[in-house]
């Protein structure tokens, strides 16, 4: 029977004293390195099951590459590091450097507006320019957040360009372009569609003939063909029953330039030595990349274009995720370390992501190693003096109780977290998550909740405000909760309320855990375990609709009508 695993330990380039004796971390030994990531993954994945592949390379030489788990669950195909993966968003900053090109050679100008591209395309959107495309300042509203849209009706099936933005283009603004930052996918759209006016070719086409064949790195193309590729991973998620089953279907056209590219961790590791080693734009288009957004009132936003700064163990770090159906994928450049490391897992449903994967694998490749935690029994007794709402910043707060033998934090605007006790008053949230907190005490005494927001080292200190006070809990008649009945859809999903029994209503929103809703009064609900609250909306004595309001946002929804 073949190995699960296939792992290759490259032996260290440069000896110790060759190294800088700037102050930021050095790498990790090379044969140390392999062990603790293939320990890492031995305690991740399943033999039998979807896994990751994983590559780390020090000033371009790869010094660990390996993989767990199974490409093809069914065949019993292993992972290794020459398994293609869908990219997902990683692809965006391909579709950028290719637009950049384009720019660099004078055929098209950064603050070109869309409308020189596409004359009939409606305000405000037609003044968005290819800048705020890439940086997701356009305001357009994106395609994937449309509600109901991201069912396999659509994403199974080809669309043409025209057909795609057709999808979004006379969806209402989320705001005028240039006014806020909004994470958008529909902009990317736009990017490969002006490729392609550009260049007179399909932008993944673009994409191979200007990167791909250039700089020899034959995996990467846009995933279309991805039934004939050689070593392809297969996509998976959870069934109901927790079971592994393929995931929805997605036709490549579908995420376009925001996300249809595959290729192995092994070339997306070349691309990344190229484009950070000045092979793939001029130094100045380079750093325009890879910089923050500057927005209205002197703010920022930590996005490029198509790469996001961003730091890991207080080194600085350059990179993006991408998650799409079957896939989850990250990777990271850390510059002063010359560091680069890719996770790619075929799966939408792992417990541990992409994301957290890599990170501890960068943290353990410059040698420092994120705090890991066992969890002990909570003392109950002596953390009750502990509880209570806690001030974070300017106008957030954080809770943290105890319910039913279990402890929890619940952020304002976010959903209740259970956390475990790893004694000395530090708590963690689990294998799924690096952030943890201690608890302290101020100069006054009070308690003081220190948190380390995702491992960093810099601490957000929170502090005690006051008791929790419970919210009183209205009386609402059966005729009224059941009047509230029904279906609602709302650009998050739709949320599906019922009335099982007694005096409760019950909320489902898109594919999330049906939970409780508390009544306030009549019309109004406190979600039970998130800090937001439901109000339905009547008109003429009749339900029309509710409004969902949650970190400061309002979320309208409109009751669906039955019909016989």
């Amino acid at each position: 029977m073949l190995s699960r695993k296939s792992v290759t330990i490259i032996a260290a380039l440069a000896s110790a004293s060759l190294l800088s004796s700037a102050a930021y971390a050095a790498p990790a030994d090379p044969a140390e390195l392999a062990a603790e990531v293939e320990a890492l993954l031995d305690k991740s994945f399943p033999d039998d099951g979807p896994g990751a592949a994983i590559v780390v390379t020090e000033n371009g030489e790869v010094i660990y590459k390996g993989g767990q788990g199974l490409a093809d669950v069914e065949a019993g195909t292993p992972i290794t590091p020459d398994t293609v993966f869908r990219f997902a968003s990683i692809s965006k900053q391909f579709a950028s450097a290719t637009m950049l090109q384009l720019i660099q050679e004078g055929k098209l100008q950064l603050d070109d507006p869309l409308s020189k591209f596409f004359p009939d395309y409606p305000e405000p959107g037609a003044s968005a320019t290819v800048r705020q495309l890439l940086n997701h300042t356009s305001g357009i509203q994106s395609y994937t957040g449309i509600a109901g849209w991201m069912v396999e009706e659509n994403t199974a099936k080809a669309f043409t360009t025209d057909e795609l933005i057709d999808e979004f283009k006379d969806k209402e603004a989320n705001f005028n372009p240039g006014e806020a930052f909004a994470y958008n996918n529909s902009g990317y759209i736009l990017v490969g569609a002006i490729i392609e006016k550009v260049t007179g070719k399909s932008w993944d086409q673009a994409v191979v003939d200007r990167i791909s064949k250039p700089l020899g790195l034959s995996t990467i193309a846009g995933f279309g063909d991805e039934a004939t590729v050689p070593k392809m991973a297969k996509g998976y998620t959870s069934a109901e029953d927790g079971s592994i089953k393929l995931a929805q279907k997605v036709h490549m056209s579908v995420p376009g330039a925001a996300g249809a590219l595959r290729g192995t961790v092994l070339d997306l590791a070349g691309w990344a030595d190229a484009l950070h080693g000045g092979k793939v734009l001029s130094q100045a288009y380079y750093e325009a990349m890879i910089a923050p957004t500057a927005l209205p009132e002197g703010k920022s936003e930590d996005y490029g274009f198509g790469i996001a700064p961003s730091e890991i163990r207080g080194q600085k770090a350059i990179g993006h995720s991408g998650g799409i159906y079957g896939f989850s994928t990250d990777s990271t450049y850390l510059p002063e370390e010359g560091i680069f490391v890719a996770v790619f897992v075929n799966s939408d449903s792992s417990d541990i992501g992409a994301g957290l994967l890599m990170r501890k694998v960068a943290a353990l490749a410059i040698d420092e190693a994120y705090p890991e935690f066992t969890q002990v029994d909570p003392d109950m007794e002596a953390l009750e003096p502990l509880f209570g709402v806690y001030a974070v910043g300017e106008n957030g707060t954080r809770k943290f109780y105890a319910r039913d033998g279990k402890i929890y934090t619940q952020r304002s605007g976010g959903g209740e977290s259970e956390i475990f006790s790893a004694g000395d008053n530090r708590f963690f949230y689990g294998p799924g998550s690096l952030t943890w907190f201690q608890m302290s005490s101020a100069e006054d005494g009070s308690p003081t909740m220190e948190m380390h927001q995702n491992g960093a080292e810099e601490i957000e200190l929170a502090t005690y405000a006051g008791p929790i006070v419970e919210d009183e809990v209205a009386a609402v008649s059966r005729e009224i909760l059941e009047s509230y009945v029904g279906t609602y859809t709302t650009m998050a999903g739709p949320m599906v309320i019922t009335a099982p029994n007694g005096d409760v209503l019950m909320a489902k929103l898109g594919g999330q855990p049906t939970i409780p809703l508390a009544a306030m009064n009549e019309t109004k609900f406190k979600v039970t375990v998130v800090d937001a609250t439901v109000t339905f909306i009547s008109e003429d004595g009749a339900v029309t609709g509710l409004v969902i309001e949650q970190g400061g946002q309002s979320i309208p929804g409109e009751r669906v009508v039955e019909t016989d």
